[in-house]
């Protein structure tokens, strides 16, 4: 078994705004403490890092990518959304708290060295490509990678 190190390892399978959120405030936490820090963006978690648009070459591609329209700035949190109101309201409300946004949150993310690891498995079954996801984000992965730097990891957290 590999030496832990002092880092964390996050899986993000929620593409909802605020399980997204708490992912990159305890991302952004961890790295400002000096861990190094992967996320792993998979199933409906890759629409953080996926740029505004439509996704997919198929038929069924761009219909799921008409549906699911990516974009950190496009998810909604994951009750009280009411077709948008609600994320408008939860942006409106941390604007006038002066609380860091989702998408300065990841930046800062980025900015502190977390490294962003898309799920290549995700990306072949919604019809992704690396064009379709912000520059930052690494080469995809699978499984095996994730695992790999899981297990070097003092924890590793599912969101």
């Amino acid at each position: 078994m590999p030496e832990t190190k002092n880092k964390l390892s996050m899986v993000i399978f929620s593409g909802d705004m605020d399980k997204v959120m708490a992912a990159y405030i305890i991302a952004t936490g961890a790295a400002a403490a000096g861990m190094e820090v992967v996320m792993f963006h998979t199933f409906w978690g890759y629409k953080a890092i996926q740029r505004k648009g439509i996704t997919g070459s198929s038929f069924f591609g761009r219909l799921l990518g008409l549906m699911n329209r990516g974009g950190i700035n496009a998810i909604g949190p994951s009750r009280l959304n009411f077709g948008g109101i609600g994320r408008w309201m939860f942006k409106y409300m941390m604007r006038t708290k002066h609380l860091a946004s989702l998408p300065e949150l990841q930046r800062t993310a980025i900015d502190l060295g977390v490294r962003i690891l898309p799920c290549e498995m995700t990306m072949r079954m919604m019809e992704v490509t690396t064009d379709d996801l912000i520059a930052e984000a690494e080469a995809p992965v699978g499984v095996p990678t994730f695992i790999q730097h899981a297990s070097e990891s003092q924890t590793t957290l599912f969101i």
